[in-house]
């Protein structure tokens, strides 16, 4: 597996407008935009820092794991996000060495991305996602 940079940091908040106060007003990064991914229950906003980003997510449904992840642990750091060369290969490396995986195989997620997560208790209680942009 060739893990290329952190592709970006999700945070969880209860509102982006409230997010964006602090991201884009107080630290000055440039609000990239926001995307709703309705199969996961969450708009994202993005925000470049250097060749990464910091993703705000706002759940969209009281059932959707952003909503989920605020009730049990307020709101914060939710996941760290890995971009891989080849995220088919990744997977099937992380299943061979037993890694216990949310996502089996790689879903759409915002702006396009492949995405997949790795499950919290195989990676030492973060969340871990990994993506590949074409």
């Amino acid at each position: 597996m060739k893990i290329l940079k952190i592709d970006h940091l999700g945070i969880a908040v209860n509102s982006i407008d409230d997010g964006k106060n602090f991201w884009s007003d107080v630290l000055g990064l440039a609000f990239e935009g926001a995307e709703t991914v309705s199969e996961q229950k969450v708009t994202t906003a993005f925000f470049p820092v250097g060749e990464s980003e910091v993703e705000l997510l706002e759940s969209t449904a009281p059932d959707g794991p952003v909503a989920k992840f605020i009730e049990k642990k307020g709101q914060g750091f939710q996941h760290v996000a890995f971009r891989v060369e080849n995220i088919e290969e990744a997977l099937a490396e992380l299943k061979e060495k037993g890694i216990k995986l949310i996502d089996q195989t790689p879903r759409i997620g915002a702006g396009g991305a492949k995405i997949a997560f790795l499950h919290p208790k195989a990676t030492g209680g973060v969340l871990v996602e990994l993506c590949q942009r074409d």
